[in-house]
Order: C-alpha cells, then sequence, then structure tokens
C-alpha cells in the first residue's frame, strides 16, 4: 500500500510537471511521510529518478508539436545543466535556509504580476530583442534557475515558464515545451549527482518514474489541446500551492 501511495503520486506529478511544473508539491511529501525513517537526501534522489523519465518524455512530446527555437534553446540547456550540478556540489558546504525563507515572496511577486496582467502568456508573440540578446538572456536563465534547482528546487518549472513568458515573449504553451526541455538538463544533472554519491533508492524510483511517464503523457495532451490558457490558469494556480507549501516550510514553527 505505501508504495502505491508513491505511485500514484508520481502519476499525478507527472500531469502536473508536464503542464507548469510543481510536481514536487506532490511526490516529496508523499515519499517524506511515507517513508520517514529515511535519509531525506535519498528520497530526494528518488525523487529525481521519478521526475526526470517525465520530464523527458514531456519533453520529447512538445518537441513534435510545438515549435522550439533550438539556437538558444540548446545552449541554455547545456548550461542550465553544468549549472544544476553546480548547484547540487554548492548545496554540500552551503545551508539553503536563506532561500527557504526569501522563496515564497518570490513566487508571490510572480503571481501578482501574473494576475495583473491578463494578456500575459496568451498569445506567441516576437520580442524586439535581437537573436544575440536571446540567446544571452537564455544563457542567464539557464544558468540561475539550473543552479537554483541543484541547490534547492522547488518551483523550477514555474521559473522557467515565467521568465520565458516575460523575457522571451513566449505564450504558455511554448514557454512550458522549452521549459520542459531546460527542466530536463536540470533533472539529469541532479540525478547524476546524486546517484554518484548513492542517494538513489532505483527499485522505488524507477516505478515512480513509470507512473511519472504516463501522468506526463496526460499531461501533456491536455496542454496541447487547450492551449495556452489552460496553462496559464493550471500555472497560476499551482504557484500559488507552492506560495503556501515554501511558506508552511520556511515559516512554521518560527518566531
Amino acid at each position: 500500500m505505501e508504495l502505491w501511495l508513491v505511485v500514484a503520486a508520481a502519476f499525478l506529478a507527472g500531469v502536473m510537471d508536464a503542464m507548469v511544473g510543481g510536481g514536487g508539491l506532490v511526490t516529496v511529501p508523499a515519499l517524506l511521510s511515507t517513508y520517514p525513517s529515511l535519509p531525506p537526501a535519498l528520497l530526494l534522489g528518488t525523487n529525481k529518478c521519478s521526475s526526470v523519465f517525465g520530464t523527458t518524455v514531456a519533453a520529447w512530446r512538445y518537441s513534435h508539436r510545438v515549435r522550439l527555437d533550438w539556437a538558444w534553446l540548446a545552449p541554455a540547456a547545456l548550461v542550465a545543466f553544468a549549472a544544476s550540478g553546480l548547484g547540487a556540489w554548492t548545496l554540500t558546504w552551503m545551508d539553503p535556509q536563506y532561500l527557504r525563507r526569501g522563496l515564497p515572496w518570490v513566487l508571490l511577486l510572480v503571481l501578482v504580476y501574473t494576475l495583473k496582467t491578463p494578456q500575459l502568456g496568451l498569445q506567441h508573440t516576437s520580442t524586439s530583442h535581437s537573436a544575440k540578446s536571446r540567446l544571452w538572456l537564455a544563457l542567464a536563465m539557464g544558468a540561475g534557475i539550473g543552479w537554483y534547482d541543484g541547490f534547492f528546487g522547488p518551483g523550477t518549472g514555474s521559473f522557467f515558464i515565467f521568465l520565458l513568458v516575460r523575457w522571451l515573449g513566449q505564450d504558455f504553451l511554448h514557454a512550458s515545451a522549452s521549459a520542459k526541455i531546460l527542466n530536463a538538463a536540470t533533472n539529469l544533472a541532479a540525478l547524476l549527482m546524486l546517484a554518484a554519491t548513492g542517494h538513489v533508492w532505483w527499485q522505488v524510483g524507477l516505478l515512480m518514474a513509470a507512473a511519472n511517464v504516463v501522468g506526463s503523457l496526460v499531461g501533456t495532451a491536455l496542454a496541447l489541446k487547450h492551449g495556452a490558457g489552460l496553462v496559464r490558469r493550471v500555472f497560476m494556480l499551482v504557484v500559488l500551492l507552492l506560495i503556501l507549501k515554501t511558506g508552511m516550510d520556511a515559516y512554521a514553527g518560527t518566531s
């Protein structure tokens, strides 16, 4: 029964991740509450094992249905991969507590900005940036959010989507597709780092991965069928849930 609980959580996380990210909201609490006696690092590594497969499948599906600009996306994915590995290494000697307390407020700003801009991300527009400027913006995003994912992680997919919409003028559907490529790179880097140190429970992780892949297929199909409008609404809901979850984690029990 315990195993099927986390497998079901992985399916739901796959649906969320394929659309707007935030699947860790479901799987990480499920793993921590189901196996409280196991080391958190082992459970976080198991979660990465699950999510990397679902994110990669979603990225593959989107790439066949949504036109992606590989001129900046491929270099940004490589930078994000390297930055995520650096972030995971940083975690070995730096306490992420300061990020934990600031994260809910950053997410709140993202939500407020999205709500105050009703047309944001509903249409795919070309920005005034030159090709070179778009590349540098994408590399900066890949480096910053990639490092964050390796170091801490909550909301990575949502941050990628927001910056792709805000900086590069993508609609939410194209941004979600591009974000899956970037997030697949950061997840893979983190998984490799954690696997190298023995922090992956492969028997559970691979079962969760299978469920996560099925969920990602469902989420991708919903996003492709209903377009940017649905993805925007789900994005705002997930960001709100992230604010509540990260706020509780950061401030519960503090004076």
